[in-house]
């Protein structure tokens, strides 16, 4: 029987990419591994941040949006994402260097089950640095040598993501009975639910929440994305979502990973997405993240899709 092994990644929305480059290089001390293009849209950036390699469970992916107002909140909406760290002694480090970069914050509080610190990216996404407490993770993980931030604190990889929607046992079950998520605590209108027991890099929280449905804009979250290991499994998902009777995108090669894409009954879009081959498929590990990468359909557009870019560094 297959099993979702985790978060692969989490893709938002932003205004600005050079703005966005420095938060999430210099500020939170992650490493730009692919700069490419949304392959619907090549006239658009999508940067994507990870570890050493951009490994599946530590990307954040982000698509540049220049004419992106501000995003209402509301439900049915990713509206959390966790970032884990090694320890409370890294909640320390964090909070000092938030302070040092003018950036606020919640101080340490917690959040489900663990010591946490909520803040904000320049775009209003909302995140929050985990306690990982030494816990395991993913042995193909590998930290970047050359982030700003202190090796004993760097960040490991996604954590615990919330998901806010009006009709929650739509999504819990969905998570339980299709993907074999388990369910951890429920209390009122908030449950947890875990793919790898008492593991946060597969966590995710659903928060009940009527009202009216989130408008997106600067800041916001497009997908989750949840792993599989190959192209196999990503077929038995394919039919698994269908015979639930969600319409799937079916099988889409975007170089880096195969992956499909579905929303469930609230709207939330979910992709699954393959660990491989990954983006070192087109670029050395020394160079990941320097130069415009474009998946081979688009590389005889390269000069027209370069023009339509403003430069980052």
């Amino acid at each position: 029987m297959y099993t979702i092994p985790g978060h692969h990644h989490v893709s938002m929305l932003t205004k600005t990419a050079s703005v966005n480059n420095h938060f999430y290089k210099n500020v939170l001390g992650l490493r730009r591994v692919k700069k490419t293009v949304n392959q619907d849209n090549p006239k658009m950036y999508h940067l994507f941040y990870g570890d050493l390699t951009g490994s599946a469970g530590t990307e954040l992916s982000f698509f540049e949006m220049p004419m992106a107002g501000r995003t209402v909140r509301g439900t049915n909406a990713i509206t959390q994402i966790g970032l884990l760290v090694p320890s409370y002694d890294s909640l320390v480090y964090w909070q000092e260097r938030l302070e040092q970069f003018n950036i606020e914050h919640s101080g340490i509080t917690t959040y489900a089950g663990r010591d946490a610190i909520h803040f904000e990216d320049p775009d209003g996404l909302r995140l929050i640095l985990l306690n990982h407490e030494g816990g395991e993770i993913p042995s193909f993980w590998s930290a970047w040598g050359d982030s700003p931030v202190e090796e004993q604190h760097r960040i490991l990889g996604l954590g615990t993501v919330e998901i806010t929607v009006r009709y929650l046992d739509r999504l819990a079950n969905l998570l339980k009975e299709t993907f074999g998520y388990a369910e951890v605590s429920r209390i009122d209108e908030e449950a947890i639910y875990q793919s790898v027991a008492g593991q946060a890099f597969g966590e995710i929280v659903i928060k009940r929440l009527d009202g009216p449905v989130e408008r997106n804009g600067k800041g916001s979250v497009h997908h989750l994305a949840i792993r599989v290991n190959n192209e196999e499994e990503l077929r038995h998902w394919d039919e698994a979502v269908k015979q639930r009777g969600f319409q799937s995108t079916g099988i889409v090669d975007r170089y880096y990973f195969k992956s499909l894409y579905f929303r469930e009954s609230n709207g939330i879009l979910f992709e699954i997405a393959t660990d491989g081959p990954g983006f070192t498929v087109d670029s050395s590990i020394e160079e990941l993240g320097t130069i415009l990468d474009l998946p081979p359909f688009l590389e005889d557009r390269r000069a027209e899709i370069e023009t339509a870019l403003a430069p980052i560094d």
